[in-house]
């Protein structure tokens, strides 16, 4: 099994953990989507093939340590962290990604100014171009995935304020009701966080 498979496998396993409703339905739509095969971004963190799996995964590693971290200072928190909230949140934050990239050949001058052929990716955002967290909700929704609202809420935010309009006062009250009324929202934020700026760090940046 190559690394790839392995990371699929992993990441389905962990989906069908949960339990939930419908989750192979959902398994099949990112097939579909081409979830497995894209990239995280598209010059920043993990941007080839099959970054977008291993980043989810990233984040996954990172929420499972950040709430055993919390639960020993908090162990109140537990009936608002439950292990499965955290497996859907954090694997499947970005699945608006899933259909975004395509591979591109460009040409573009080397370092010692020779032209020649490279391939990168472009970003298309005419499919349902409704915004980041708001679409990753949308389209998981739309798979027959039943998420609780706490779900919903830490997908759709889960960059933090990153994702607020500043020109919308709706938009900042509904965030800071959301992390409120969870802590799953905060957690799924900062594992997200840990995961593209530490985790996912460029080794030749100390």
């Amino acid at each position: 099994m190559s690394q790839s498979e392995d990371k699929k496998q992993r990441f389905c396993e962990l989906l069908r953990s949960t339990g939930r409703e419908n989750i192979e339905y959902v398994i099949e739509d990112l097939d579909t989507y081409g979830f497995f095969e894209a990239p995280a971004s598209v010059r920043n963190h993990y941007n080839h093939p099959g970054g977008l799996v291993e980043h989810s995964l990233n984040v996954y590693d990172a929420a499972m340590m950040l709430r055993e971290g919390v639960l020993k200072r908090r162990p109140d928190l537990e009936k608002s962290l439950p292990v499965d909230a955290v497996v859907l949140a954090s694997l499947l934050h970005d699945v608006c990604k899933a259909n975004i990239y395509r591979l591109v050949t460009r040409k573009r001058k080397n370092e010692i100014g020779v032209w020649e052929e490279v391939q990168e990716y472009e970003v298309n955002y005419s499919q349902l171009p409704i915004g980041h967290g708001e679409k990753s909700v949308v389209m998981l929704l739309r798979m027959g995935l039943d998420l609780e609202d706490d779900e919903i809420c830490a997908i759709r935010w889960h960059m933090g304020p990153w994702a607020v309009d500043s020109a919308s006062i709706e938009q900042d009250k509904s965030y800071r009701q959301s992390i409120m009324n969870s802590p799953l929202l905060p957690l799924i934020h900062t594992a997200d966080t840990v995961a593209s700026q530490i985790f996912e760090r460029d080794e030749t940046i100390r």
